[in-house]
């Protein structure tokens, strides 16, 4: 009798023409050729059991293998593994899978013993094992039957399903066949019904044993077998235990109460207010930092379980009149919480938003109009009228005052509203200002005093001082630098202000910023001094470099007005003291007639950008050619005409000061160290560039040669410098102070005995056709000021700035992305501190570790990126969930400081562990909680809209009060709502189906929600002796 039958209930098994299975050969009643049918032919049914039992011998599950014996709690916290393949019958396919937890078989001494003692299949065992009722994670078989192991063969498709009762039967049967054939141990169970339903059916077989495993599903739960009572009479009645009295039959109990309403529990966090904005002030504290938290509660809900794991039939009443289950006295109470899925974080939404961008493709002017910057060129060259009064009016050189922001960025503003309405612009002016002005802090007039070292970039905070030192593993930017911030004012920018729109306009602001500041020899801040960090992300590279060009220029401008206001002033005490004219100051008026005309400085850069023999402007070389003319005029005097001659022919020039005790090894004079041009400083795009370039020469003498002169171009500038300060020196002075390491000097014996110290330049130095060698005959003696430059700072700044023009949005984001990633990372960590959870931990590590390798690259992959950016979003997920239980459980309220912690290890368990235990159950502490959390729900339920503002319960003091005690001060039942579910599992042992039949074990799991009803039953019997 099966399962359905025992409980009186109808077989819930219809017919289903979709998926019929093709059980005979199709034939042809019209054919009228003879034919003889070859009966020892295997049929499609012999087929698909013998592929049943093909795989099982693959996955070798012949015969009985005994494992470990299962600890308590294994089946949840062990590991699971599984593997599949496909059979069919006919043609219809089926899928079957292996489930197994991952143990260690039993040695064979250990195997032995196990096989004399007992020689149940392991399902057999598993199925009267107490120590893993109730798994909270696990198969739902798992959780009925308590397996370690089986196997399941279900439809391959999703839609098929088998309905009919006779397929049923007809796969019950092929299991059957291929478990006796095979002698395997294992369960193997049949999927049938839909597969929402979770309908299964099976059996286990061993050595005369058999296990048959039965199950029934309704929609509601039939009164005769609501309560404990009920079921009972069925398992007992399934069973049909011949003995007197009947075994007693084992009782585990699990009642699941579920909080869903958070009413008197408000979630604490409200998303900020951005669009409050009050000048500086308000824009730096937002648009400096990343929000953070969930503007949602991240817990849907909370699921208490209050569990009775061992009780027998007479110990416990539960009828349909009467029950002695309540919560309050249940031995063990778990708890675990539903997560809310995907809860809206202000982290991850500023994320997700601006990584969006990266996939866009409009361009500045397509979002924004006309481009600004062509606009103004265009109106620039229309106006020639005054072309001529601008070449020939004379104008001194003027350096501008840095003034307010409305100054600094005024005519950067003039060129977009030109053409665009104020109304019409993504960004309003206030909020513009407010970014401009956390931007660009040099801007304020009263703080530029203050703040002009700061930008220079000296004095830069990063948070490596702290240990963090992300930037150069992310490659992005120092968290204090210009780029760093513009990251985060994009950021916020398309979140709030406008979109992808708003970024265009605040990107197009900050070029124009960028040529103002070029323009006007302003530094950026904001910005380290010196070359580009190749560490950093390209885009600070590139601003590093315009800081750079606008170092060199501002230098070189005030050079210019410097020299020019000292050969002004000596020429007009050369004229007070009537001497007479010295080819010394021929060269100083040939040098004032060179820098009379020069232009102004608003217009320095324009007039030498269009040449190439441009020449580097030293700012110490005027004091060092004014000391210098003074010497030569005192040598000049003394010497002869012949001399006179020789020494204006070789005059030194360019000198920065004496080098030691160091001597030219010819003339005996002092050896100075010449004013050198610094190499150019390059990014990491002009490199590869110049990489390329070399590459492509080949690897011919005649490239090679070519590749070294082109490499050599800082080294021949360094050795005309030398000569220019060293008249009469040689290429051994020059490798003493250039490279000291070539030049050897060892103790050696000459041919009369005595010991000599030999001075030579290295073997190297020595080869043929070496480049030095090259290098040194070819250069003149000219002074760094008078030679090309090895860095055109004009044409780099005007590449820089293009670059920056053509920039699209999502090629802006692409670079900003590592900054942005960065400060979320920094954020998460800085969040996480204050709340300690470990498993947050390990995610930043994971994190750092990913990212690190994946932004190293100039084009990281976007679905890798996408997925850091998933795992942030977690990281930030997991903290609102930790201090969304942290108020709810009023941590901060407890006075107690063992109570304290005990709630913190509670809940930080909660976030780790699919369940946690309640320490004391419902009379501790935490479990006083929880009654209270339900209670106050259940009260909000059933009350009125008066009786809903009543109080929690609390004593007068506002400490909560135990349930216990609420109960005897109250003298009622407990107040806590109807479980949403019970679960019961009946065990026994008895004889079956003889009274002399062995005696194995029997099992019946039910569980009842509102609209769910199902029994799982396992019931054994003895095929030897029945």
């Amino acid at each position: 009798m099966s399962l359905h039958q025992e409980a009186g209930l109808r077989p819930q098994c219809t017919a289903n023409k979709q998926t019929d299975f093709k059980m005979a050969a199709d034939s042809d009643p019209e054919s009228e050729v003879f034919e003889i049918t070859d009966f020892t032919t295997a049929s499609e049914w012999e087929r698909f059991v013998s592929k049943i039992e093909e795989v099982l011998n693959n996955w070798k599950l012949i015969g009985s293998t005994a494992k470990i014996p299962l600890e308590k709690g294994e089946l949840t916290s062990g590991v699971w593994e599984e593997k599949s393949d496909e059979i069919s019958f006919a043609d219809y396919k089926f899928s079957i899978t292996h489930h197994y937890l991952k143990q260690e078989a039993l040695t064979d001494k250990e195997f032995k013993v196990e096989s004399e003692e007992d020689a149940l299949p392991e399902a057999m065992q598993d199925l009267l094992s107490m120590n893993n009722d109730f798994p909270p994670r696990a198969h739902c078989l798992v959780r009925w039957y308590g397996l370690r192991e089986f196997v399941v063969i279900s439809p391959a498709a999703s839609s098929d399903a088998v309905i009919s009762e006779s397929k049923c039967n007809i796969l019950l049967s092929s299991i059957s066949i291929a478990l006796g054939n095979t002698g395997c141990q294992v369960t193997l169970f049949v999927q049938i019904q839909q597969k929402s339903r979770r309908m299964y059916v099976g059996a286990c077989e061993g050595p005369g044993v058999r296990t048959d495993f039965e199950m029934i599903h309704l929609r509601k739960v039939p009164n005769q077998y609501n309560h404990l009572s009920g079921l009972l009479d069925i398992f007992k009645s399934k069973i049909g235990c011949p003995l007197t009295p009947l075994p007693p039959i084992s009782v585990a109990i699990r009642f699941t109460y579920v909080l869903q309403d958070w009413q008197q529990y408000s979630w604490p966090q409200q998303p900020p207010d951005f669009d409050a904005l009050v000048g500086g002030e308000v824009g730096g504290l937002e648009f400096g930092k990343l929000p953070f938290g969930a503007c949602e509660d991240p817990i849907s809900e909370l699921h208490l379980a209050t569990t009775w794991p061992h009780l027998t039939e007479g110990i416990i009443v539960d009828n349909d009149v009467y029950s002695d289950l309540d919560a309050l006295q249940a031995p063990q109470w778990s708890v675990r919480v539903r997560k809310a899925d995907n809860p809206q974080c202000l982290l991850g939404d500023f994320l997700t938003e601006f990584f969006k961008l990266c996939r866009r493709k409009e361009s500045t002017d397509e979002l924004l109009g006309r481009s600004a910057f062509e606009d103004e060129s265009k109106a620039e060259n229309a106006d020639i009228s005054q072309a001529l009064q601008k070449l020939t009016e004379p104008t001194a050189v003027h350096m501008p005052r840095l003034s307010t922001m409305s100054n600094m960025v005024h005519s950067a503003r003039k060129r977009i509203h030109r053409h665009r309405r104020v109304e019409e612009s993504p960004i309003s002016n206030e909020v513009l200002n407010s970014i401009l002005l956390f931007l660009f802090p040099d801007a304020v007039a009263d703080a530029f005093n203050a703040k002009r070292s700061a930008s220079r970039g000296s004095n830069i905070a990063t948070f490596e001082e702290e240990g963090y030192s992300l930037y150069s593993q992310f490659k992005s930017a120092p968290s204090d630098s210009l780029t760093y911030k513009l990251a985060l004012c994009l950021c916020m920018v398309n979140f709030y202000h406008g979109g992808m729109r708003g970024v265009a306009h605040l990107w197009q602001e900050f070029v124009l910023e960028m040529r103002y500041r070029l323009e006007n020899n302003y530094l950026v801040p904001g910005l380290a001094t010196g070359p580009p960090d190749l560490k950093c992300c390209l885009l600070h590279q590139k601003l590093q470099m315009l800081n750079c060009c606008i170092e060199r220029k501002k230098a070189r401008d005030d050079g210019r007005k410097q020299a020019t206001e000292n050969a002004l002033g000596g020429s007009m005490e050369r004229k007070a003291s009537n001497s007479k004219g010295t080819p010394e100051c021929s060269d100083n008026k040939e040098f004032v007639k060179e820098n009379k005309g020069e232009p102004s400085q608003q217009k320095s850069w324009e007039s030498w950008s269009d040449s190439e023999d441009e020449f580097f402007e030293c700012l110490s070389d005027t004091e060092e050619l004014k000391d210098s003319e003074m010497k030569e005029g005192t040598a000049k005097g003394e010497g002869k005409d012949g001399g006179k001659k020789e020494t204006q022919k070789w005059r030194p020039e360019g000198r920065l000061h004496q080098h030691g005790k160091l001597t030219l090894l010819r003339t005996g004079d002092p050896l100075y160290i010449p004013v050198t041009q610094e190499p150019a400083p390059m990014t990491e795009d002009l490199l590869e560039e110049q990489s390329e370039v070399l590459a492509k020469l080949g690897t011919s003498a005649e490239g090679a040669h070519l590749r070294a002169r082109m490499q050599s171009a800082c080294l021949l500038s360094d050795m005309e410098s030398f000569k220019a300060a060293n008249p009469g020196c040689c290429l051994e002075d020059f490798v003493r102070w250039y490279s000291p390491r070539d030049y050897i000097e060892e103790e050696v014996t000459d041919e009369a005995g005595d010991k000599v110290i030999r001075k030579e330049l290295s073997a190297r130095m020595k080869i043929p056709g070496n480049m030095w060698v090259e290098a040194w005959e070819t250069a003149k003696p000219i002074p760094a000021r008078r030679q090309r430059r090895l860095f055109d700072d004009t044409r780099e700044a005007e590449k820089v700035l293009h670059y920056l023009v053509g920039l699209k949005p999502a090629d802006l984001t692409r670079h900003l992305l590592p900054c942005i990633l960065h400060a979320a990372l920094l954020k998460v960590k800085e969040e996480e501190s204050i709340e300690d959870i470990p498993s947050v931990r390990k995610i930043i590590q994971h994190i750092i570790t990913h990212a690190s390798k994946l932004l190293r690259y100039s084009n990281p992959d976007i679905k890798k990126l996408e997925e850091i950016i998933n795992q942030i979003i977690a990281s930030e997920a997991i903290i609102a969930r930790s201090r969304s239980l942290q108020a709810k459980f009023g941590i901060k309220k407890c006075e107690k400081e063992e109570e304290r912690e005990e709630l913190e290890r509670f809940v930080s368990s909660l976030l780790e562990e699919p369940e946690v235990p309640v320490i004391g159950a419902g009379r501790g502490p935490t479990g006083s909680i929880i009654y209270k959390l339900f209670v106050n729900a259940q009260r909000l339920a059933e009350s009125t809209e008066e009786a809903a503002t009543l109080t929690p319960i609390e004593d007068e003091s506002g400490k909560p009060v135990s349930s216990d005690e609420h109960r005897s001060s109250s003298g009622a039942l407990s107040e806590f709502p109807p479980p949403t579910g019970r679960e019961i599992i009946l065990r026994t042992t008895v004889p079956r189906p003889a009274p002399y039949s062995k005696s194995l074990p029997q099992r019946m799991y039910c569980v009842m929600l509102k609209d769910d009803f199902r029994l799982a039953g396992a019931f054994s019997s003895d095929t030897s002796f029945f």
